[in-house]
This record gives structure tokens, C-alpha cells and sequence, in this order.
């Protein structure tokens, strides 16, 4: 079981090593071939900030840090160069079901030197998008003397772990967004079903202009008022007599008096005939 600890740990530090953009050929070459020695007195755990009483979860789609911890034993410096790490299926300790690689996570260069008797601690992020599964994680390091002529493979962390989801929550502007979306949606084509359809079958009425104009129309043709006859005041004119309402409205000094005075009407029977009516009249 060591010995597939090991080469695990070998892989990924190959991996790492070709991988690495800034990785010199020199380096490549010798980090091939690592050296691990049982006598390198180095400390290496690794903590979950984000651990819960139930394990570790790896949330998909978040960065997921895990806090590497190195305490240098050795009387010389030790440097760390490569971290990186893998998910496996769960181990069953049963010989016929070994378990299997699943995905390998991102190595990260750190070129750190620890000086002897120090500690220090590095971040290893994890991400990925996966399904949820229960699986193994290996997280191993790859370290070198102070002067870089020997490498050791060290592991850093085996243990199960869980991929879930990452939780929904109605503030989520992701959520927020998606909703705004379907409504948008729903209210666009229900408007087009009622504007298409719906509105036919309700046919609008035709209302009259409403304002001041019908106002003053209702108003001009029955919304007046009924004039006392004992108001009445008749105006000559050139159209025929004019009655207003108003009680002397105007100024009467200008006016002739046989314009103001009333002709006196004269009074006939109603049984006279109009011939005898005539003749007193001329006599």
C-alpha cells in the first residue's frame, strides 16, 4: 500500500513538473526521477478551513482551500516546490475493487523555502465541476534540499471527501437574474395571446369626448336654468326683442326715452267683428 502511495505521489509530481510553464529542463529532468528518502524529518498536515462536523465538502463551481502546514525538521532549508492532488473512488479494502482515478486536480508551483526548525503554511485551492460523489482525495507535495540537487515526494493528505452542489439562495443574483428572465418571458407572451385573441372577443364600446366641450354643450342645450318672466327685460333690436335676465345691467342715460317707454297696447273685444273694428278705428 506504501509503495501505490508512493507512485501516486511520483505521478502527480511528474505531472506537475511538465506542466509548469516556468519549470526550467533541468529541473523537469531530475524531478522524474525524485528521490524519496525515509530520513527527510519534515511535517506535512493539511486542514479544511471550510470542514464541517460530517467531513469535508467540496462544493463545485468555489474555490475550496485547503491550508498546507510544513514544519522543517532538517538542519538545512527545505524547499517546496510542487502541490497537487487527485480524487479516487473510495477505498472498500477489498482486493477485487482497488480504487480507481478519477479526476486529477491542478498542480500549483510554489518554489517556497522553509528554513530550518520553521513552519510555515501555504493555500491549495481545489476546484472542479463534477458530479456529487463520495470519493478519496490524495493531496501530495513535492520537496528539495536547499540546494536542489534532491527531490522527495511527501504525501499530504488522504481522506474521504464529499462533491456537492453548490447551495441555492434566493438572493443569488445568478437566481435573481433567472427570474427576472422568466417573467419578462411569461409577461411578453401572455400579452401577445390577450392582444391576439382575447381582445376579440370583447369589442370596446365608443364613448362620446368627454371635457369642457361637452360640458358646455350639455350645458347650452338643456342645463339651463328656467328665467322668471318677472326678470324678463326686453331690448329692441334690429333681430327682434332680446331678454335678459339681469335687473338694469346697463346705464339707461343715453338711451332716448321713446326707446325705453312701452307703447301701450290696446285692448279689444273679443266680439266685435273685425269689419266694426276697422270703422272706429277710422272714425
Amino acid at each position: 500500500m506504501e509503495l501505490a502511495k508512493l507512485l501516486t505521489l511520483l505521478s502527480i509530481s511528474v505531472t506537475a513538473v511538465n506542466g509548469a510553464a516556468d519549470a526550467q529542463e533541468p529541473l523537469a529532468d531530475e524531478a522524474d526521477n525524485p528521490t524519496h528518502s525515509p530520513n527527510l524529518h519534515v511535517n506535512l498536515t493539511t486542514t479544511f478551513p471550510s470542514a464541517e462536523v460530517f467531513g469535508v465538502k467540496l462544493v463545485n463551481g468555489l474555490r475550496n482551500d485547503a491550508v498546507i502546514s510544513l514544519t522543517n525538521h532538517e538542519p538545512f532549508p527545505v524547499t517546496l516546490q510542487f502541490v497537487g492532488g487527485s480524487l479516487w473512488t473510495p477505498d472498500l479494502a477489498q482486493p477485487e475493487s482497488p480504487p480507481q482515478l478519477v479526476r486529477n486536480l491542478t498542480a500549483v508551483r510554489f518554489g517556497a523555502t522553509v528554513p530550518a526548525g520553521e513552519s510555515e503554511t501555504f493555500d491549495y485551492g481545489i476546484t472542479m465541476e463534477m458530479h456529487p460523489a463520495d470519493l478519496l482525495l490524495k493531496i501530495g507535495a513535492v520537496l528539495s534540499d536547499g540546494e536542489g540537487s534532491r527531490f522527495f515526494s511527501v504525501n499530504a493528505f488522504e481522506g474521504d471527501v464529499s462533491v456537492v452542489e453548490r447551495p441555492q439562495s434566493i438572493l443569488d443574483p445568478q437566481v435573481i437574474f433567472l427570474y427576472l428572465i422568466l417573467l419578462s418571458a411569461f409577461a411578453g407572451t401572455a400579452y401577445f395571446v390577450y392582444s391576439t385573441w382575447i381582445s376579440t372577443l370583447f369589442p370596446q364600446q365608443k364613448r362620446g369626448r368627454k371635457g369642457k366641450g361637452g360640458e358646455r354643450a350639455k350645458a347650452s342645450s338643456g342645463g339651463s336654468k328656467p328665467v322668471d318672466p318677472t326678470q324678463q327685460v326686453a331690448v329692441a333690436g334690429a333681430d327682434g326683442p332680446a331678454v335678459t335676465t339681469s335687473s338694469k345691467a346697463y346705464d339707461e342715460s343715453w338711451i332716448p326715452q321713446h326707446h325705453i317707454q312701452r307703447p301701450e297696447a290696446k285692448r279689444i273685444k273679443s266680439g266685435t267683428p273685425t269689419g266694426v273694428q276697422r270703422k272706429k278705428t277710422g272714425t
